[in-house]
């Protein structure tokens, strides 16, 4: 049992370190000059360290405003992905009303959709309301509802038990007063997960912005990085700093939340086993 366990253990860290080595390597070329870095080779540790190359990505793009312009967006995608999608899952999962389980067949089966179907049709719709070169079509889907964010609140949501939703209804609660009181708290790591993963999805969302964003200004990090690639024969210094700088968010959020994370993955296996 033992050595199966070493076994294991050995196969899980040279796992980690083919995981972790990209990474390294791209800290190692936003550290390097452009000349160390077309003298090819793999060394990791470069010969002379150019902690300026960070500095210089100010200098080079606009980051400070592409920054602005990706958290704004962010924090409005979460916000709505977490307390639509949740109120939604709560309607689904504790009041009853006739047809509830017929309409929620028909949103989950939004999700056998691909999202390039409805791409069109949505820069159409979007295009005739005068909203393209706006953050409106990149937020305002937040607020629609997605339906594997509604499964997922409402599985969490269907285990709060009813007799603390009655009990409150005696007191004279009302659903409101029961959802944002009782239900939330008993449901935050499913919070914590959907806010995980709607926020690495917009954060690193490239074709939204592309599609709908033409001046600059309004350009978010990761289509700005991607247009200073192409505008300029590629600097590979500035591009991992840059890159390095905008997955440093992605990677603090996780570490800091990787608890709930975790926690949330695992009551939802739990739940779909029984």
């Amino acid at each position: 049992m033992k050595f199966w366990k070493s076994v294991n253990l050995v196969l899980l860290l040279v796992g980690a370190l083919f995981m972790i080595a990209p990474l390294f390597w791209m800290v190692s070329i936003s550290l390097k000059s452009l000349e160390e870095i077309y003298q090819g080779g793999f060394n990791f540790i470069p010969e002379n360290i150019q902690f300026s190359n960070y500095a210089a990505v100010f200098e080079i793009i606009p980051f400070f405003t592409y920054f602005v312009n990706t958290s704004m967006i962010t924090v409005l995608v979460v916000l709505g992905n977490v307390f639509v999608n949740a109120f939604i899952a709560y309607g689904f999962a504790k009041i009853q009303f006739k047809g509830r389980e017929t309409l929620f067949i028909i949103v989950l089966s939004t999700m056998m959709l691909p999202g390039f179907i409805t791409l069109i049709p949505q820069y159409v719709i979007y295009a005739n309301l005068g909203l393209v070169n706006t953050y409106y079509p990149l937020v305002l889907p937040a607020f629609l509802g997605s339906a594997f964010n509604i499964f997922l609140l409402r599985q969490f949501f269907k285990g709060v038990p009813n007799s603390m939703i009655e009990a409150a209804k005696m007191e004279g609660a009302n659903h409101f007063y029961i959802f944002f009181k009782i239900a939330l708290p008993m449901v935050k790591p499913a919070l914590f997960t959907v806010a995980i993963f709607s926020f690495n999805g917009v954060w690193n969302d490239f074709l939204g912005p592309l599609l709908y964003l033409n001046d600059e200004s309004l350009y978010t990090l990761q289509l700005g990085l991607q247009v200073f690639k192409e505008q300029s024969s590629t600097q590979w210094h500035y591009l991992m700093a840059g890159s390095l700088m905008v997955l440093f968010p992605v990677i603090v959020l996780f570490f800091i939340f990787q608890k709930y994370f975790i926690t949330g993955s695992n009551i939802l296996g739990q739940t779909e086993e029984k």
